[in-house]
């Protein structure tokens, strides 16, 4: 029955396009803080994703210069790499990390993947990202050919513009990274998925399955999350319990809510009752 329910949510809906490339998957996973490797692999596939985030600056090397232990263990023809430029400061920094994921994702056979998920957060206690610094960083790298998608507050005036200038796909936050509040200001989510005409990721501040969930049923195209799966007590099975989240808000939206009502209204018709 349940495999039965998926295709049905399947056949009404369509692929997740970003720019050029189709994903099936409308969960996004990150790769931090996971306890190893092995952990790391195990959510990923119970996730179903299609594709991860790597932080390139803070990954390890291994091999080589531009490789890690991560983008070594994973099979990359099956998931597609998000270069994440996490712990940059300063549009500047961005920039340079954004190229040296470029490259990484040459070097692991995805010769056009031009992604990059843009971050500059230039605040050490909150991580809130710096909108004038990620503006500047997405006008210079959507101009030299990347596929950007910029992590931002859920600023409805910010995310236009940088549609405007030609990001890929909007990422505004639930909350702050890492804390698992939730979807704190879903007022402004729901006005920039209202007026996007790229994809709206809903990234950061997800703490469990409803919260995620809750993030699709208002219309957001994708969630991209972390630390729920990582630091959860069974990680994998997190993971699951997300994938099963974000597909089930995905059909409820697209089902559509029945509309809200002042008083209540009977369930069983009242006509042709009968009365003793």
């Amino acid at each position: 029955m349940t495999i039965k329910l998926f295709s049905l949510s399947r056949s009404f809906d369509k692929p997740l396009n970003i720019a050029n490339k189709s994903f099936k998957s409308r969960f996004i996973l990150g790769t931090g803080k996971f306890k190893d490797l092995q952990q790391t692999q195990a959510s990923i596939n119970m996730s179903s994703v299609d594709i991860i985030t790597v932080a390139i600056r803070r990954a390890k090397h291994a091999k080589y210069m531009g490789k890690s232990n991560l983008i070594d263990g994973l099979n990359w023809n099956k998931l597609w790499l998000l270069p994440n430029t996490a712990g940059c400061t300063t549009a500047e920094e961005a920039i340079k990390i954004a190229y040296l994921g470029r490259e990484i994702s040459k070097r692991i056979g995805q010769v056009d993947n031009n992604f990059v998920k843009l971050e500059v957060i230039s605040d050490p206690k909150y991580l809130l990202p710096d909108p004038l610094g990620t503006l500047k960083a997405a006008e210079y790298l959507v101009r030299n050919g990347f596929t950007v998608l910029p992590y931002i507050n859920s600023d409805p005036m910010l995310a236009k513009h940088l549609e405007d200038i030609g990001c890929s796909a909007i990422m505004p936050l639930g909350s702050p990274i890492g804390s698992g509040q939730g979807l704190q200001n879903i007022q402004n989510l729901q006005i920039i998925i209202e007026n996007a005409k790229v994809p709206v990721i809903v990234d950061a501040g997800i703490g469990t399955a409803s919260e995620a969930s809750r993030a699709m049923e208002i219309g957001a195209s994708a969630v991209l999350l972390n630390t729920a799966v990582a630091k959860a007590s069974y990680p994998y099975l997190m993971a699951e319990a997300m994938n099963l989240g974000i597909l089930s808000g995905r059909m409820a939206y697209l089902a559509g809510r029945m509309n809200m009502q002042d008083k209540a209204i009977p369930s069983s018709p009242v006509q042709g009752m009968v009365y003793s």
